[in-house]
């Protein structure tokens, strides 16, 4: 096993103009087209975050048009964070993807 089929679980923190430019639909309608699973939320600060679960390299396309994001967004940068399956479970209960309420 390894390369395309790979699992990576890639956990996120965009920084920039992220919030009231539509970022969090625009980021699950991308999501869901790539198939992945995961969540994206606002935070307080001002910033983004997202948790995207599958193959690979459709993670890291995923997170590479997150540098871009919707027409009104300006992604000044992505912290790519240590993540595990544990902050799965933050998706709400049925849900491939997710979209939660600001931390």
């Amino acid at each position: 096993m390894g390369g395309a089929d790979a699992l990576s679980i890639r956990h996120i923190v965009i920084r920039g103009r992220v919030q009231g430019v539509g970022y969090r639909a625009w980021t699950a309608d991308e999501a869901v087209r790539l198939d992945l699973q995961g969540w994206v939320r606002n935070r307080r600060d001002g910033s983004g975050e997202a948790l995207f679960a599958g193959p690979a390299e459709r993670v890291a396309d995923m997170i590479e048009r997150c540098r871009g994001g919707p027409a009104l967004a300006r992604v000044e940068a992505i912290a790519d964070l240590p993540a595990d399956d544990s902050l799965m479970r933050l998706r709400q209960p049925g849900e491939r993807f997710s979209m939660l309420p600001t931390v």
